[in-house]
């Protein structure tokens, strides 16, 4: 028996079935509503391609092929990791990614995983159920905050590299505002993390090398300040100083050892980047496949 057509927002072929929010609800919003579509028709593999002209349907084939084969519970794309996929990137781009790259680590744990911001995802059904989606934000930090979930889920997580395709558009996100979100977002994420898999779950010294480095840096760059100020009014401060001092090098060396406890507990969880060529598609596949058709 076929099934009955679903019809929304005047879509009325069983293929491509439209959703529309009443409200404009956020991009993480959109994407949970088809996650959570997807999973009641009983899809296996749920693939996101935004519709900004960015993502090659092309490739589409190598993002979900690590979910398919079941080397990974989520596979996203990565722009950063060779040079020539980043070659069309601005400087400003480059730089902001690179630096939530940096604070996405952290709070995910996916130490080895770049380009949190790239929404040409797959992900298994398997992986949605075992996420708290309600507790994933509805903004534009959904990606990031994401990551952070499937690892406390115990999810494997695979980079596929990829070539952004970019025109003349130019991005709605105002940029300053959408940092300072997303930084105290992926820092209370960081905390929750921590105390879920290695204060509830099971103990592990990272978050004890974590706090003190913590600690000890913040206190020590604080008494370097304080340090600054007395020489500045003329008095003595040398004593301070280097005690302000010990207290950075014990912070940056508690902080590393933090890093390199969670990158192992976290090894596991992370799948090996695969060095093919993004835009070479397999050779068994290519002359039985249809010409690509163009998105927009």
């Amino acid at each position: 028996t076929e099934p009955a057509v679903t019809v929304a927002d005047g879509g009325d072929d069983r293929r491509v079935v439209p959703i529309r929010h009443e409200e404009n609800s956020g991009y993480g919003a959109a994407v949970k509503t088809g996650y959570r579509r997807a999973t009641e028709e009983g899809m296996d593999v749920v693939a996101v391609m935004n519709g900004d002209g960015q993502m090659d349907p092309a490739i589409l084939d190598r993002i979900i092929d690590p979910v398919v084969t079941g080397e990974a519970d989520y596979a996203k794309g990565n722009r950063l990791l060779r040079p020539e996929d980043r070659e069309d990137m601005s400087t400003f781009r480059f730089v902001g990614n690179a630096i939530l790259t940096g604070l996405s680590k952290f709070a995910s744990g996916y130490w080895s995983i770049g380009d949190p911001q790239n929404g040409y995802t797959a992900i298994s059904r398997d992986a949605i159920e075992r996420l708290d989606l309600e507790a994933v934000t509805d903004q534009y930090g959904f990606l990031n905050h994401l990551l952070t979930h499937l690892n406390v889920a115990g999810c494997r997580v695979a980079d596929v590299p990829m070539t952004a395709v970019y025109g003349d558009e130019e991005s709605s996100i105002r940029y300053v505002p959408f940092i300072r979100y997303v930084s105290l977002l992926l820092l209370r994420s960081f905390c929750w993390r921590l105390k879920t898999r290695y204060v509830v779950r099971s103990f592990n010294p990272a978050v004890v090398h974590y706090a003190v480095g913590s600690v000890g840096l913040a206190g020590g760059l604080a008494g370097v300040g304080g340090s600054l100020v007395r020489v500045a009014r003329g008095n003595e401060a040398a004593t301070a100083g280097l005690t302000s001092f010990a207290a950075i090098l014990l912070g940056l060396v508690s902080l590393g050892s933090a890093i390199q406890l969670d990158a192992e507990a976290n090894e596991e969880l992370e799948v090996p980047c695969d060095e093919r060529d993004a835009t070479t598609e397999p050779a068994a596949d290519r002359d039985d496949r249809p010409p690509a058709q163009s998105i927009e």
